[in-house]
């Protein structure tokens, strides 16, 4: 019998004093409408000093600071995938992806 597959969390984490909930809800929900039950649980995380990180597992998929500012909906959605389900088509988001191919 083979092990149930896990499916994986996504955090938000997010600057309260930047007032970023509003942006880190909809990138929740726009990832639990193109992922579904793909995914475990996607939790939005209170912090502050201009925070703004998405893990997916134990891998961070986006982090303000580094990445510099925020991505666009399709980039994370991309990043999500190749950590979730790379073998996933994001449909009109991968037409530039596969056009470079």
């Amino acid at each position: 019998m083979t092990e149930p597959r896990t499916a994986p969390r996504i955090t938000i984490t997010y600057c309260t004093q930047c007032n970023w909930l509003l942006r880190a809800g909809w990138m929740a929900q726009e990832l639990l409408n193109t992922f579904g039950t793909d995914l475990g649980e996607v939790a939005l995380i209170p912090g502050t000093g201009g925070i703004f990180v998405v893990t997916a597992g134990d891998r961070v998929v986006w982090d303000r600071k580094t990445d510099g500012g925020f991505p666009d909906i399709v980039t994370l959605k991309q990043r999500v995938r190749d950590v979730v389900d790379p073998e996933r088509d994001l449909g009109h988001g991968d037409a530039a992806r596969r056009a470079q191919e």
